[in-house]
């Protein structure tokens, strides 16, 4: 007995160096999108200036305690600067650049804005001042630039490091879909 022959269709074969067919592929369209997405958020991840996604949680929960400090302080350096100095000037001072160093260092070190600047330069001005209390003016204000120079330099690159390190993180936590 004689087997049925199968039958066979004829497939059109492409030519290799031509352009895919106009029909839609929602395949090609996921993989376009999903390769956009990526250099979208790579782009973001690099970018060091402005603010990305929403504000850090302040410790003290929803109060207000680094602005209100900041404003008390700002109103004891007012009133301290038309006293003529004194040790409301000072207090305000220092009330005012604690609430600031709070802030700053809340949204740097989660990754929100970077404030490299202000946090390195923060110690190395409290350094110098350290020094010219303790040992007086020096007579080449050069000197002071050995002690402080240095030290702004080393918490410079460390919290840029730091900063970009944390910008990372927070772009790919907020890239991800919420888990459903």
């Amino acid at each position: 007995m004689a087997t049925p022959k199968s039958k066979r269709t004829s497939r059109k074969r492409r030519n290799p160096g031509a352009k895919p067919r106009a029909v839609a592929s929602t395949r090609r369209d996921e993989r376009a999108d999903r390769r956009a997405r990526t250099v979208r958020e790579v782009g973001r991840g690099s970018r060091s200036l402005g603010r990305e996604g929403e504000r850090p949680e302040s410790p003290f929960g929803g109060l207000p305690v680094s602005e209100g400090a900041m404003l008390i302080g700002f109103v004891a350096l007012i009133i301290g600067f038309v006293q003529g100095g004194g040790p409301v000037l000072i207090v305000g001072l220092v009330v005012c650049c604690l609430g600031v160093v709070e802030v700053t260092a809340r949204e740097h070190f989660a990754g929100y804005r970077s404030h490299t600047t202000l946090l390195a330069a923060l110690p190395a001005v409290a350094m110098e001042a350290t020094i010219v209390a303790i040992f007086g003016e020096p007579s080449q204000r050069a000197l002071l630039l050995v002690f402080v120079v240095p030290v702004f330099a080393v918490l410079f690159w460390w919290l840029r490091r730091r900063f970009l390190s944390a910008r990372q993180a927070r772009v790919a936590r907020i890239a991800r879909p919420p888990a459903v």
